[in-house]
């Protein structure tokens, strides 16, 4: 723990207690969101896995993204997961769809 919270420049285990919840609500909001809005695009399972779940996940990525700094800000943890999100993209060469 004490090298994650070096990595990610946490000050306290509370902290990182924090960034741990967050992540894993994220994690299942977004999954859950991501159901009802394939059946709204019409994308089903009975198409076939190698549509339905490429799809799917193409879905989530978006909602992932703003969950994740929308429940960072409501666990008082903004600025770490704003910086998370903004390295992320880059890292994904996505960039580009970051406020200048």
């Amino acid at each position: 723990m004490k090298k994650l919270k070096q990595r990610w420049n946490l000050t306290s285990n509370w902290q990182l207690t924090v960034v741990f919840v967050v992540f894993a609500i994220t994690g299942s909001t977004s999954a859950k969101f991501a159901g009802p809005l394939t059946d709204v695009v019409g994308i089903t399972e009975e198409m076939g896995w190698y549509i339905y779940w490429p799809v799917r996940i193409l879905i989530i990525f978006p909602i992932y993204q703003v969950l994740l700094v929308f429940f960072g800000w409501l666990f008082g943890e903004f600025e770490f997961f704003w910086n998370f999100e903004k390295k992320m993209l880059r890292a994904m060469k996505l960039g580009f769809l970051l406020p200048k």
